[in-house]
């Protein structure tokens, strides 16, 4: 994520990383183990804080969700 500023709203540090984390959304989600909530999380290098923010799924990842779990 390049050309992105970020400053950690505990400590003002400016070092990040950033991750992707997939979730169940609802009951069929669960039982067929498709993730259907997906979130970028941005992760502060200094002291660990974490926020996330929703981010976008694609059916082509629900598909390949559904047959490699």
């Amino acid at each position: 994520m390049s050309g992105i500023s970020y400053t950690c709203p505990k400590c003002s540090g400016h070092a990040f990383e950033t991750r992707e984390m997939r979730g169940a959304g609802g009951f069929w989600s669960k039982i067929f183990d498709v993730q259907g909530q997906r979130y970028t999380t941005v992760i502060c290098s200094n002291c660990r804080y974490t926020e996330f923010y929703n981010a976008d799924t694609s059916m082509l990842g629900n598909i390949f969700d559904l047959f490699t779990n």
